[in-house]
């Protein structure tokens, strides 16, 4: 007597254990629950879809979120992030598709090819980065809004430029009095600075020459130009960030 033995091949194409690892990576949680689903809907688990996607775009929702509210002082090395999520979705994959994807492919069934894989990365980096420009975008334009410049000096004509969203004309003319009191505003060479309020500390970025965190006796200059200012304005505390070129690029922070 024969005995029959069900050989049928799967029909359905599923994405392997390597293609989350490089899509994800490539692409961000968006795509890592995109291939999650895939496979869930070809292995017989249409189930798992809904949650699976339910999860990623919340899981993706918190990374952008994260990234935003990262300090700008504290550095990140630009790889973390993604080979954090990354190892995250390929333990996933391990834990709830690995035995079902191998038995797959040990039945003979089909995967997809690696032009796939990459296409759906991209795809899914493009979909998850146009949300983070727009907000980064409208971000800069609302607080590019915010920026006045008042100008002090009838002979050189000092300027600083402040958000009036947090900080007052008022205040302004008072840290340029202080200025003048102390000769920083002087009557020969214009100075530029950018002033905002954090609480009760006046946080005031002074464009400086390339190199001279490295140099204590330039250095000792500012730091005593701060503690003049510090003990003119009494009612808040001062903090210097020396800037080289632009605003984010600070190479010394005096309290």
């Amino acid at each position: 007597m024969n005995e029959t033995i069900d050989t049928t091949i799967p029909t359905e194409k599923i994405y392997k254990d390597r293609a989350f690892w490089l899509g994800t990576f490539l692409g961000g949680p968006l795509v890592a629950g995109y291939l999650f689903a895939e496979n869930f809907k070809a292995l017989g688990q249409s189930e798992k879809v809904k949650p699976t996607w339910i999860i990623t775009i919340l899981v993706t929702v918190l990374i952008i979120g994260g990234i935003f509210l990262i300090p700008d002082d504290i550095n990140i090395p630009n790889q973390v992030i993604p080979i954090v999520y990354t190892a995250i979705a390929y333990g996933l994959f391990n834990k709830y598709l690995k035995d079902k994807v191998d038995e797959h492919i040990k039945q003979g069934g089909l995967i997809y090819n690696w032009g796939r894989v990459i296409l759906v990365a991209i795809i899914g980096l493009l979909i998850t980065i146009a949300p983070v420009f727009a907000v980064a975008y409208t971000s800069d334009t609302i607080e590019a809004s915010n920026i006045s410049t008042k100008t002090y000096g009838t002979t050189a004509k000092h300027e600083i430029d402040f958000d009036n969203s947090n900080i007052t004309d008022t205040e302004i003319d008072e840290i340029a009095e202080g200025f003048r009191v102390i000769g920083f505003f002087d009557l020969s060479v214009a100075k530029y600075v950018y002033a905002v309020k954090n609480g009760y500390t006046y946080e005031i970025s002074i464009s400086v020459i390339e190199g001279i965190e490295n140099d204590p006796e330039m250095l000792q200059a500012f730091v005593e130009l701060r503690n003049q200012l510090d003990d003119y304005l009494t009612n808040n505390n001062v903090e210097f960030k020396l800037v080289v070129d632009y605003l984010d690029n600070v190479v010394k922070v005096l309290k």
